[in-house]
């Protein structure tokens, strides 16, 4: 199954596209959500983290991280209250930001919204409070 899932995503496959060599689309489909829905895929992305990190002789949990911050420019169908502008980099859009560990290793990915009308502030959506900490 995990194959299946990894397959997919690597190569952008719709669901019912999948290769007759891995399990039926909707079995793999059906695993994926139930996983998603329990919130296992982020639980299996911390355990590996862990794992390399403790491989490479670190502490399993990083003491420090980097944020990479991102500007992308919305389409016209991008309603208005989930965009703003850039006007450091001249971009109307939104802003998506990567926290990265001192390994190099995904701690979190987000999106950052509007707050006000005015455009003026953002917040972060489902910022994971060991990130603010």
């Amino acid at each position: 199954m995990l194959d299946a899932i990894r397959y997919l995503v690597d190569n952008g496959t719709k669901w019912r596209a999948m290769p007759a060599d891995f399990p039926p689309w909707d079995r793999v489909y059906a695993f994926f959500r139930r996983w998603r829905n329990h919130d296992l895929v982020r639980e299996f992305h911390d355990r590996l983290r862990r794992l390399v990190r403790e491989r490479a002789g670190r502490d399993s949990e990083p003491g420090a991280g980097v944020i990479d911050p991102q500007s992308v420019r919305a389409d016209a169908v991008v309603g208005s209250d989930s965009r703003g502008f850039d006007g450091g980099k001249l971009i109307n859009g939104r802003k998506r930001h990567v926290v990265v560990d001192t390994f190099g290793l995904l701690l979190f990915a987000g999106e950052m919204l509007k707050t006000c009308g005015s455009g003026l502030g953002w917040h972060a959506k489902g910022v994971p409070s060991r990130v603010i900490d």
